[in-house]
């Protein structure tokens, strides 16, 4: 067995009995395995700490030191590296890992950040004013399309005579079906009107028509009926123009991961570990490495960690059951990231933030050990932000649950087409009162005012990226095997996958840390 090998082996020893190794450690590691056994080190190291009262979860390097001077004891102490002392990689080719991205300075811009911004106190006038200001916004990108220019108010629609065309803007505030024909009941600020789909509509109307969402801002073109009624003839969603996308001028890469949810049980900590020494360079191939080098930005779109009391017998599957201590291990991981990485954060449903949308930024009397470890960006829960140029929407995606539960033929294992359906309403969370918890603030953050380049989100556990408009949707997957609570729902994650974006190319990259080194 090589010296290399014998390195990759005894990491991998460790981390299967449960264990990470630090960065000075792993240094200490890699300079004596050029000498001595790292595979036996490794061996006494986890040995000995067997026999500890407390277990670290981290090896640190004096602690390292102590096991090789007993493990070898004819190694004088002159050979021990110094900390500063650089090491070469886990790879028998022994290359120095230069990365490209360290020597690239970052461009990082946030656009949009609700955190500072909310105000919410849950009274009716605040309601009142969130559904005005979420009409309005929508409104107003419907009128800019060139098929709606011509679309009146309702209460202009309802003065028009009977089986005259009619085209009116409205929010869906009802929607029921009966005898297979369906009923939609549309407001806007002054009046409201019903809108029936007869049965013999349209296949593409009727189609249309099955995946319109309550709440929702649409355009819809009509023949006047008796009183208040209108017959559908079609329906038109704001919608997202087709685009050019924004692309960065160098080969910098955006790593794209969510949902790590650090404290439970299924928590993948070896595959996580790994993803953690591959930016570092000690873990892949040549071809990885290189793209490793090139990572500029890390985005994590939420569920840092599981939290407690999430979801109903989540304690019996927690590890760690102090949501702070939680956050302390994520922010062990988070400081071995390399430096020259910039880290963007924003919470999920299962971090020590607000329940309703949207977010504010991890508060930091609980995620302190985060801000103490390194430099982050914590942003709020939707955010927009522009990395080397290129535009990202990150949304945890808490929305897609009911989009999912809601429209034919959606579910949990495509997750980017119920993204899709958010961008053509041009809203993150359309439907109001289902599992999506919105507070009622005086402006509508939920709202995609601009259109990113990418649309970045999680949630739902599952890989997955598409292309619509030129838009670039991908939903990173997760850092958890499958829960019980997953089984009841019929969820299938893809745990321990990640996406990897080519700022410059707009190309996603996908690398499995599940099946690396095992």
């Amino acid at each position: 067995m090589s010296e290399g090998e014998r390195l990759q082996k005894a990491i991998s020893l460790t981390i299967a009995a449960g264990y990470q190794i630090d960065k000075d450690a792993f240094d200490f590691l890699n300079t004596v395995s050029q000498t001595e056994d790292p595979i036996k080190l490794m061996e006494e190291a986890i040995q000995k700490i067997g026999t500890l009262t407390e277990k670290p979860l981290f090896i640190g390097r004096i602690f390292l030191e102590e096991v090789a001077k007993e493990a070898f004891p004819k190694v004088e102490e002159e050979k021990l590296p110094l900390p500063a002392k650089p090491s070469p990689p886990i790879f028998e080719s022994r290359k120095v890992f230069h990365a490209y991205a360290k020597d690239v300075d970052a461009d990082i811009k946030v656009i949009e950040d609700p955190t500072d911004k909310l105000c919410a106190t849950g009274s009716i006038g605040e309601y009142l004013e969130y559904f005005q200001d979420r009409f309005r916004r929508i409104q107003k990108v419907l009128r800019q399309r060139m098929d709606t220019k011509d679309a009146t108010t309702i209460s202009e629609a309802l003065k028009a005579p009977i089986n005259s065309k009619v085209k009116f803007i409205g929010m869906i505030t009802e929607k029921r079906e009966s005898k297979q024909r369906i009923f939609l009941k549309l407001e806007d600020l002054e009046s409201s009107l019903t809108v029936l789909v007869p049965q013999n509509a349209d296949p593409e109307v009727m189609k249309k028509t099955q995946a319109l969402l309550l709440d929702q801002v649409i355009c819809v073109s009509a023949v006047k009926g008796r009183n208040d009624l209108a017959i559908a003839e079609d329906f038109i969603l704001p919608d997202v123009p087709q685009k050019t996308p924004r692309k960065a001028s160098i080969p910098v890469y955006a790593a794209l991961i969510s949902d790590l949810h650090v404290g439970s049980k299924t928590f993948l900590r070896e595959e996580f570990n790994r993803f953690v020494l591959w930016l570092n360079g000690k873990f892949g191939d040549e071809a990885l490495r290189t793209m490793a080098s090139h990572v500029k930005y890390l985005v994590i779109a939420g569920d840092l960690v599981d939290g407690i009391g999430v979801y109903p017998g989540q304690a019996k599957e927690l590890a760690i059951t102090d949501i702070h201590k939680q956050y302390q291990m994520v922010a062990k991981f988070i400081e071995q990231i390399p430096d020259y990485i910039e880290v963007i954060i924003i919470p999920g449903n299962h971090d020590a933030s607000r329940k309703a949308l949207p977010q504010p930024a991890l508060p930091k009397n609980y995620a302190e050990p985060i801000y103490e470890a390194r430099q982050v960006h914590s942003l709020g829960n939707p955010c927009t932000v522009s990395l080397h140029q290129v535009e990202l929407l990150l949304y945890h995606g808490r929305s897609l649950d009911d989009i999912i539960s809601t429209v034919p033929n959606m579910n949990f294992h495509t997750p980017e087409k119920a993204m899709r359906l958010l961008l053509q309403s041009r809203h993150l969370a359309p439907i109001y009162g289902g599992k999506t918890l919105i507070a009622p603030e005086k402006q509508d953050f939920m709202f995609i005012e601009r259109v990113p380049d990418i649309f970045h989100a999680g949630h739902v556990h599952v890989l997955r990226h598409d292309t619509y408009r030129g838009i670039l949707m991908v939903n990173s997957g997760a850092w958890q095997t499958i829960t019980s609570y997953q089984k009841k729902m019929g969820l299938a994650p893809t745990p321990g996958i990640i996406p990897v974006v080519n700022l410059q190319k707009l190309e996603v990259t996908s690398i499995d840390f599940t099946g690396l080194y095992v």
